[in-house]
């Protein structure tokens, strides 16, 4: 047999379907969520509560924040959390001597949502596009 017929084009073994990164159905729930997060974090902002909303995307059950769209209600993968950088110090997720270097990383909030991405693995933030409807 020749050794490349062992292999697909990817180079992973055949008949083995490729796990699709979370991400990829994050990416399909933050588009159909798009416009409901972003009037969150507008009332966030609007409301003085925070000038840096934080939505925090989940699968599992997550004490952080304020639920705002349920996957389970919704039918979709992820849930997601609306919190504040404030939240996020104050529970010492953010080190209050790094919230400062956080900052200068921050995205325009009316331009991206800032997510803080919960998997299995740990978690990560992550900036994400609002689609300009």
């Amino acid at each position: 047999m020749d050794p490349k017929e062992l292999l697909n084009e990817n180079g992973s073994e055949p008949n083995k379907p490729k796990k699709e990164s979370p991400l990829v159905s994050l990416e399909r729930d933050l588009k159909l969520f798009n416009e409901s997060i972003r009037e969150v974090a507008v009332e966030i902002m609007l409301e003085g509560l925070s000038l840096h909303p934080i939505f925090v995307a989940h699968q599992h059950e997550i004490k952080l924040g304020e639920v705002i769209l349920d996957r389970n209600e919704l039918n979709t993968e992820w849930s997601i959390h609306a919190s504040t950088i404030e939240e996020f110090t104050e529970r010492g997720i953010i080190k209050t001597e790094l919230k400062e270097r956080f900052l200068t990383t921050y995205k325009n909030p009316h331009d991206f949502m800032c997510l803080f991405v919960v998997v299995p693995e740990g978690a990560n933030f992550v900036y994400y596009p609002y689609v300009k409807g």
